[in-house]
């Protein structure tokens, strides 16, 4: 490839690299994305959809279970792992052809390899050695899985990039990590069948949701027969023949055929060449930007996870997209990164947005509290043991809508909705106005009447 004259160089060919390489080129640029693994990024290949897949696949086993209360007599069913992982790449390269013809309708070019800065001007491409000179350049590679401080062991640790591609299911499988990684495989694994322990330094998983909600998770997961151990952690693993001994900080041991590593994934800049270029970082090693996702190098940009904001597939594509009106379309635009609607495919499910009960107590003079919990209707002629949580938190004094937490059966879905009232600033009064649509659990949401309680900041001396 001879030396590139492009107006824009992509750095990365996740879900925001290729939007912003899209939308760029849709404007007239000449835009060149470069990737060196495959064209997608984590979401696509090896993140969201693939374990979104796997979640399906888990809950089956409860379907089958619950049917026979509504009177289906059902042969007994049989797992196969193998097949779901196999149908599960299929899905995932049909996916990745389709972003890639996405692409090159758009003209947009694609380089299979890894791009590194040589300077603040010129980019060197890998696999070939060959340099470019783009006019702008946007890194967007995304984060990588983090294991944490070195133990004994560590050798031995998958992280759940590779638990999409197990040879067999585990029997039993200890996950250590207490956020949406963690909490989703332990599901995962846990609705397929393996014996799951899930090990979290923290006093409870979920840190940074509404503390509530975090305990009524906790619990639901307890009943599911998820071992959940807190205020642990792994101080090493050991192997012997085919299983492995976790140790923990307390001294007790736990005796699994797979150990997984979710401590979360920290901004993907190594060997990036981003410190020749002079591009500065945030103290969580992200790259920092400004809000037009400008970096400390005027020409060179930068969004998604690797700028450690707000580390969600749609908030990357959204900077994607802002970012190629910012630049080429004239229009500049900032993400608002507020009031991002979010889910967690636990089971049960998770839906939040807005303030959880404690920040909205520390940012505001008066909070009023409204929840609930109830069986989902399903569940009675299915005789499962399970609730679902919903809570509401309103601004006392101008009755707005600032937060929405949800326990439940397809809490994912309701809170994208309940996402558009807490962004228009609803208020609680505005919830109360719609009618319910009867039976659902989502009604519930629109039938809270009786605070739970109020709170009410002392007024400063």
């Amino acid at each position: 490839m001879a030396d590139h004259d492009v107006d824009l160089l992509v750095v990365g060919a996740g879900s925001g690299g290729v939007r912003a390489a899209r939308i760029a080129a849709g404007y007239g640029a000449r835009v060149l994305i470069a990737e060196e693994f495959r064209v997608g990024g984590t979401c696509v290949i090896r993140g969201c959809i693939p374990k979104k897949l796997f979640v399906y696949a888990s809950r089956f086993a409860d379907d089958f279970e619950d049917a026979a209360g509504y009177g289906w007599t059902l042969d007994e069913a049989v797992f196969d792992w193998p097949t779901l992982v196999a149908n599960k790449d299929l899905e995932i390269a049909r996916l990745e052809l389709a972003y890639t013809t996405t692409l090159e309708r758009a003209g947009v070019e694609i380089v299979k390899s890894r791009a590194v800065l040589d300077d603040a001007h010129t980019a060197r491409l890998v696999a070939t050695g060959e340099t470019i000179r783009p006019r702008y350049i946007l890194i967007a590679t995304g984060a990588a899985p983090w294991f944490g401080p070195g133990i004994p062991g560590i050798e031995h640790v998958i992280s759940s990039n590779e638990a999409f591609h197990l040879e067999e299911l585990p029997t039993r499988i200890l996950i250590q990590g207490g956020s949406y990684i963690a909490v989703e495989f332990a599901a995962i694994f846990n609705g397929l069948g393996s014996d799951v322990t899930l090990v979290y330094r923290g006093e409870n998983i979920l840190r940074g949701f509404d503390d509530d909600l975090r305990a009524h998770l906790n619990a639901e997961m307890t009943k599911r027969g998820v071992k959940i151990l807190c205020g642990k952690t792994v101080h090493a693993v050991q192997c012997t023949q085919d299983t492995f001994t976790a140790k923990l900080s307390d001294g007790s041991a736990v005796e699994v055929d797979k150990v997984m590593f979710a401590l979360g994934r920290w901004p993907n800049v190594a060997g990036l060449g981003l410190e020749a270029a002079g591009v500065r970082f945030t103290e969580k090693r992200g790259v920092a930007v400004d809000p037009l996702s400008q970096t400390s190098v005027p020409h060179i940009y930068a969004i998604g996870d690797v700028t450690n904001r707000v580390n969600l597939t749609p908030v990357a594509i959204r900077e994607g997209h802002a970012f190629a009106d910012t630049v080429f379309g004239g229009k500049p635009t900032a993400v608002d990164h507020a009031n991002v609607p979010t889910a967690v495919f636990s089971e049960p499910e998770v839906g939040a947005v807005g303030l959880t009960e404690a920040q909205a107590c520390e940012q505001l003079a008066k909070v009023d509290v409204y929840k609930t919990s109830f069986r989902p209707l399903k569940m009675t002629l299915a005789a499962r043991d399970t609730r679902a949580f919903f809570k509401l938190v309103v601004d006392g004094e101008s009755g707005r809508v600032v937060g929405c937490h949800v326990v439940g059966p397809d809490a994912g879905e309701m809170i994208q909705l309940v996402g558009i009232a807490v962004k228009m600033k609803a208020t609680k009064a505005d919830i109360d106005a719609v009618m319910a649509v009867h039976p659902t659990a989502a009604e519930e949401l629109v039938t809270l009447r009786e605070k739970a309680f109020t709170y009410r900041r002392e007024a400063a001396e």
